[in-house]
């Protein structure tokens, strides 16, 4: 099955295109080295022809007919020109010197160059020859040439050779093509099976590494980390449903009985008014979780900076100040603002307010009373950092990277007021703003840092 997979990959096909474009530049490699060796050799041939032509030629200008045919005699008798043809033939080609048996067919019809294929010895089998021939003035014919067959023989080799090597390099190709092929399959299946046994069984499934530390253990790292997000995400949203559940269903069970209880007695108009009321307020505390849950899915969604504008800290924190001053006096807190006189940054204010008061009202509602709660302003590396302190039981460290999640309580009996998303709406604003946000204790108390990148 694998190896099916493997032969319809595309890695496999186009490994074997690839395969047929470097089989042709090998092929025309060969070719161009052939042919300019063989180009190179015939001329050299070429000039050795013409050399021992000249040398016969003068001796028929020398000597005539009778001494060309000694020197013929000479020349072949001579073993250092065993390569060499020399044919002295009469007007009607019939061989009188030399040491080819016969004149050739290709020369019959006049003088100049060809190449062909003759007996040098009766009985020793056909020779590639190379010749110029030319007609003498006394009508007689002269034949002067080189065996080419040495060089037919490294042509063999050629051809062998390149014959050899194609084959080598497809086999190596082919088998290096199809490791690879099967070993990218390989992996790929293995993610394609993690992947179906996730959709069939959950997320608990996960893509096994090999320990290569190649570029597929980097992407099953990757997909592993997605799928872990995805698992942390998906329970923090069955955790949330859990809890939406929960806190819609004390406040509508209160207005429902309410309205039951009214509706079974008699109508009075104190208790029809302070009926109203009370549903009014418990009616409110749903619409302000609803409120609270969009403006947090707007903040996240948006993620735009066309609203930045060059905020001061200062203000912002000292509107926040004066926002629940009312509120820290009814638990007889005292809150102050303590830092530089002018933090600038470049943000959104409303964001920065929404977030700021958010970590006010926390250090109030969770801090002792008779407390205090201190919003602190500074510059560090470059950057703003404002902090909100209270002298509260604070959070335990083993809860800090819980409390961001949305509906997220310490209290798990969830009866105390609140709805556990003040701090994911600083967490959104936060990363609007390319910030972080750190919880430290503050000994006593919870001290929370937004620390703001230089602008």
């Amino acid at each position: 099955m694998l190896l099916a997979k493997t032969l319809r990959s595309s890695t496999f096909k186009i490994s074997l295109i690839f395969i047929a474009v470097f089989g042709a530049i090998v092929i025309a490699l060969f070719a161009y080295v052939y042919s300019s060796t063989a180009s190179y050799v015939l001329n050299r041939f070429d000039r050795g022809i013409e050399i021992d032509r000249t040398v016969l030629m003068s001796a028929y200008k020398g000597a005539g007919h009778d001494g060309l045919i000694a020197a013929i005699d000479k020349f072949i008798a001579d073993t250092r020109f065993e390569d060499s043809i020399v044919l002295l033939a009469d007007p009607s080609l019939a061989p009188i010197a030399g040491n080819l048996a016969s004149w050739p067919q290709v020369a019959k019809d006049g003088g100049g160059w060809g190449s062909f294929g003759a007996e040098r010895r009766p009985g020793a089998g056909p020779s590639s020859l190379r010749a110029i021939f030319e007609t003498l003035p006394d009508g007689s014919h002269l034949l002067v040439g080189k065996d080419l067959s040495e060089l037919d023989q490294v042509a063999r080799k050629i051809y062998i050779a390149l014959a050899l090597v194609l084959l080598l390099i497809f086999v190596i190709a082919v088998v290096a093509a199809v490791a690879v092929t099967r070993r990218t399959v390989g992996r790929i299946e293995s993610i394609n099976t993690t992947s179906r046994a996730i959709m069939q069984s959950g997320l608990g499934e996960r893509v096994p590494l090999c320990g290569s530390r190649d570029e597929w253990d980097q992407l099953a790292e990757n997909l592993n980390s997605m799928f872990d997000r995805i698992e942390l995400l998906m329970g923090e949203v069955k955790e949330a449903t859990d809890n939406v559940a929960h806190d819609l269903r004390t406040p509508l069970t209160r207005v429902r009985g309410r309205l039951e209880k009214a509706c079974l007695q008699a109508r009075e108009p104190e208790s029809d008014q302070q009926l109203i009321i009370d549903t009014i307020a418990g009616l409110d505390d749903v619409l302000r979780m609803f409120s609270s849950l969009t403006r947090i899915a707007q903040i996240e969604a948006a993620r735009r900076t066309s609203t930045f504008r060059p905020v001061d800290l200062i203000e912002i924190a000292e509107s926040v100040v004066e926002l629940f001053d009312a509120a820290a006096e009814n638990k007889n807190v005292r809150i102050k603002v303590i830092g530089d006189r002018s933090v600038r940054i470049i943000g959104d204010r409303d964001l920065l307010f929404d977030a700021v008061a958010n970590l006010v009202d926390n250090a109030i509602k969770h801090g002792r009373e008779s407390g205090q709660v201190a919003v602190e302003l500074s510059r560090s590396g470059g950057g703003a950092v404002i902090a909100v302190s209270d002298d509260g039981p604070g959070i335990p460290a083993d809860e800090h990277q819980h409390v961001f999640r949305r509906f997220y309580r310490l209290e798990q009996s969830r009866c105390t007021p609140g709805n556990g998303l003040g701090l994911s709406l600083v967490a959104a604003v936060a990363r609007v703003h390319n910030a972080r946000v750190k919880l430290l204790d503050n000994a006593p108390g919870l001290k929370v840092e937004l620390q703001f990148p230089s602008s």
